[in-house]
């Protein structure tokens, strides 16, 4: 056993193995430069050290908030039209996904400096978006209205997860703290009016109501993302149980256009209590290793 500046390196175990290939999943080959570079450098940050979006954003529950979050953004026909027209979710799933992932990370753990240019960057992009849904419907990414709806999805889906699969469930107050702190981040992607609260969320979703649906496109992503997933085999039990926990936290009228059953007996037996399991078990190997001890390989890091 070897020693490096008085810390012990051990041989990496299961725990460090499925930690770095979960890490390499969500965050892709440049992630050990990315995370140090967030949680490292220097210089203010958006949110405090105690602010309940590090806390919502930093814990294994957002794997099912994520997934329940398309799903339920793609019943918006423009935002699933600019999404399938230009998101390229098939060709490179994982690349969304780790920048995504990254896009997170930075404004929620990052610098202030960082955070602004990663929302400059996706301005940049919004800014080029634009296209004609299936019913001939002009839409543009940049669109204050269809930003709305896709945050305030987003923050629902990850608000519900973390409610119900979350380590530690935080309080009515902290939920509507969670709320306006995303405010910050949407209202700097452009997002007029975001909701401040778990009140003015609800009512916010509930406008954009008579505007969903679910099209072929919403249709063939929800195939997509729970029959067809771009994971490997050995992974796909563990994913299964995740998509099941995405897909029961939506609401019934949702599952109705999604054409996804709808089991409150078996969800509420089965469903979940395993993704309460997996959530843990996603949890327990990105945690960061033991005080005093070095893994090799990028691992997970604790949030600053």
């Amino acid at each position: 056993m070897e020693s490096e500046r008085g810390r012990t390196r051990r041989p990496p175990g299961l725990r460090e193995r499925l930690g770095a290939e979960l890490f390499a999943r969500v965050a892709g080959p440049d992630g050990p430069a990315t995370r140090a570079r967030i949680h490292q450098r220097p210089g203010p940050r958006w949110f405090g050290p105690d602010d309940p979006i590090r806390t919502v954003h930093a814990d294994a529950s957002m794997f099912v908030g994520g997934l329940r979050a398309l799903l339920l953004q793609s019943l918006h026909p423009s935002a699933m039209a600019a999404v399938a027209g230009h998101s390229g979710y098939r060709s490179d799933p994982w690349g969304r996904l780790q920048r995504t992932s990254t896009f997170l990370a930075v404004t929620t753990f990052g610098t202030a400096d960082d955070a602004q240019r990663a929302v400059d960057r996706v301005r940049a992009v919004h800014e080029r978006i634009r296209g004609t849904t299936a019913s001939g419907r002009p839409y543009r990414a940049a669109d204050p209205h269809l930003l709305g709806w896709v945050h305030a999805a987003e923050v629902d889906s990850f608000l519900r997860a973390h409610r119900l699969y979350g380590a530690t469930e935080l309080a009515p107050a902290e939920y509507d703290a969670y709320v306006a702190s995303t405010a910050r981040t949407a209202r700097a992607l452009g997002v007029t009016q975001p909701p401040m609260n778990q009140r003015e969320l609800a009512a916010c979703l509930a406008a954009y109501r008579p505007e969903l649906g679910a099209g072929a496109d919403a249709l063939a992503a929800a195939r997509f993302l729970l029959l067809h997933p771009p994971v490997p085999l050995p992974a796909r039990p563990g994913y299964g149980l995740l998509a099941a926990a995405a897909v029961s936290l939506l609401p019934d009228w949702a599952r109705v256009e999604l054409r996804l059953p709808v089991v409150p007996v078996v969800e509420a037996a089965l469903v979940r209590p395993a993704g309460r399991a997996v959530t843990g078990l996603i949890r327990w190997a990105m945690a960061p290793p033991p005080p005093g001890t070095v893994a090799p390989g990028p691992g997970p890091a604790a949030s600053d």
